[in-house]
């Protein structure tokens, strides 16, 4: 399967440019018009990277980056900036600050590009093969085949049972409120969503499907969900 980047930046010359050029060097594409769109769409499209200009309407890239770092089920996802123009050193820290990963400053060399997000992708798929199985009690999921198995045995879930599960089991013992729920598995901005209905029916679901072993997911009255 071929891998994917998210190509964000409000110049649709340029996306397009991108998107082909990528294309043809044998990764999938995905484009965005600014920070806003393209953390709406990250949560269902899945990409291995992305590559996101700065200065956009409606979210800038380095909000995007922090927004993306934030998300629980988003934050391993490599980031390269492209800045429309010369930076300094503090720009640079301050950009690291916020979760990118690399820069390009336009106008870039794209063999350039496509040799960071060639390398970055190297190194993403060597900590998830590594990060890929995990193992609590009787139940094991497979983090890259997004499967789970409880006492050996298959269990079918939805894709977003699957990631509330994995928030969940990767934050033991410690409360999560719904509107970080919905932040990392739904990728909602809760300033324009927050209805806990959304999380109770998921969590109801999912322990109901994954039967005993649910009475680990528990409720804290007030305050959200934890895994024990």
């Amino acid at each position: 399967m071929k891998e994917r980047a998210l190509i964000v930046d409000d110049d649709p010359e340029l996306l397009g440019i991108l998107k082909k050029y990528l294309q043809n060097h044998g990764l999938e594409a995905i484009t965005a018009a600014n920070g806003a769109e393209a953390l709406a769409a990250a949560p269902s499209c899945k990409p291995d990277i992305i590559i996101t200009d700065v200065e956009m309407p409606r979210m800038d890239g380095f909000t995007l980056c922090r927004r993306i770092k934030e998300n629980k089920v988003l934050a391993g996802i490599p980031l390269i900036i492209m800045s429309g123009k010369k930076i300094s050193e503090a720009d640079h820290v301050a950009g690291y600050g916020q979760g990118a990963d690399d820069y390009v400053v336009k106008p870039f060399s794209y063999p350039i590009l496509l040799a960071k997000i060639k390398a970055m992708l190297k190194r993403a798929a060597r900590g998830k093969k590594k990060d890929a199985l995990r193992k609590t009690g009787d139940l094991e999921m497979n983090l890259e085949a997004r499967t789970i198995k409880l006492k050996g045995k298959p269990v079918k879930l939805t894709s977003k049972e699957f990631d509330l599960l994995s928030t969940l089991t990767s934050n033991p013992g410690r409360v999560l409120s719904p509107n970080s729920l919905l932040e990392a598995v739904w990728g909602y901005n809760t300033a324009d969503y927050n209805d806990p209905h959304t999380v109770e029916v998921h969590v109801s679901n999912l322990r109901r499907k994954i039967g005993a072993f649910g009475k680990r997911i528990q409720a804290v009255p007030g305050h959200g969900y934890k895994f024990e």
